[in-house]
């Protein structure tokens, strides 16, 4: 696949309707190569001015933000309402070179219906960091709305710019700099990530121009990469540094997307997970905990619990039926578990 046939690619893959999720490909050698496969969607408006780039379809509504900060640093923020359910998808051309790393912040806000009716929002927030050449599948679900960051660094620059003080684990960061293709996720690991994310998109949206003031946008951008890597080194990940196949990665996202469909019942099971996915229960096990750092229970479990606590926070609903939701036969066994990940019983959570 190459920016020259990527048109044809477009036709063939573009808004396909494939499990449920329509398709949107892109490519991914670099921040450039990606806004050349993104123009080349008819559908798309370009604002080079601005240096924004938009999409709205029935599908969904996206506006993308790219500024070249630096020489091998670019921030991409990327805003979306979901109408339909979509799947984005990176390819790489393999003529091209391909040395950019990405880390990816992201948040995005859903309705869960709780009654007939009543539907509550809900924050999903989660880090992705991922290697050159990994392509990655990242699932958005109808009546979500939200956005991103996406920091594409070259090693050249990271080695420059994450080897100071300020990073405790710059040796950690250069090893895995230095590794095969990979790709990790982490759920809501920094604390102090959503307010410095709001004042990045404040920035973005009152700059009088692209060009304006970019030493304050690298100075609050390497703020929130260095939130994140102050957190990130709680589980062995990064220094273990294993990589997997694109194949691989895909699968995992499939597994993934298929547990959050089932989180109001109980967890469905690793072979019936991997049935779906068409792959080996063993190897879907052991991919799925290095790229998330959680078996599939444990983040089936995870994933439940920080529904449970913002239902407790910001609902009404009583906490029988919140077990009930979150896949749990009996509030008492709710209540346990809640327990054992917080501290405090969600008696205790709901004044």
């Amino acid at each position: 696949m190459t920016l020259d046939n990527w048109p044809k690619n477009i036709q063939k893959y573009l808004f396909l309707l494939k499990d449920d999720f329509f398709q949107i490909p892109y490519l991914f050698n670099s921040p450039e190569i990606m806004i050349d496969s993104l123009l080349k969607i008819p559908v798309m408006n370009h604002l080079p001015s601005k240096q924004v780039i938009k999409l709205k379809t029935s599908l969904c509504k996206a506006k993308l933000c790219y500024r070249e900060i630096d020489d091998g640093f670019w921030l991409l923020a990327i805003y979306m309402t979901i109408k339909e359910n979509i799947v984005t998808r990176s390819f790489y051309d393999r003529n091209k070179a391909s040395d950019y790393y990405l880390l990816t912040f992201s948040v995005f806000e859903y309705k869960v219906h709780v009654k007939e009716e009543e539907e509550i929002s809900i924050l999903s927030t989660c880090w992705t960091f991922s290697k050159p050449e990994t392509e990655i599948s990242s699932y958005f679900y109808k009546g979500a709305n939200g956005g991103f960051f996406s920091f594409a660094i070259t090693k050249e620059w990271a080695s420059k710019n994450f080897s100071s003080k300020k990073f405790k684990n710059s040796r950690a960061i250069k090893k895995f700099l230095n590794g095969e293709r990979g790709s990790y996720t982490w759920m809501d690991i920094a604390p102090k990530a959503h307010e410095m994310g709001a004042e990045l998109s404040e920035y973005l949206e009152q700059a009088n121009s692209p060009e304006a003031d970019k030493p304050a946008l690298k100075k609050k951008s390497m703020k929130l990469i260095m939130e994140f890597f102050d957190n990130a080194f709680d589980d062995s990940r990064i220094t273990d540094n294993i990589s997997l196949s694109n194949l691989d990665y895909h699968n995992v996202a499939k597994a993934e997307k298929i547990i959050l469909q089932n989180l109001h019942l109980p967890f469905i099971g690793i072979e019936t997970i991997a049935q779906e996915v068409h792959t080996s229960p063993t190897k879907l096990k052991s991919n799925f905990k290095i790229v998330f750092g959680f078996s599939m229970l444990q983040y089936h479990k995870e994933k439940n619990m920080l529904l449970a606590m913002q239902l407790l926070q910001n609902s009404n609903i009583h906490v029988q039926n919140i077990a009930l939701l979150t896949g749990y036969d009996s509030a008492g066994r709710f209540a346990a578990s809640f327990k054992k990940r917080f501290g405090q019983l969600p008696s205790e959570v709901r004044f």
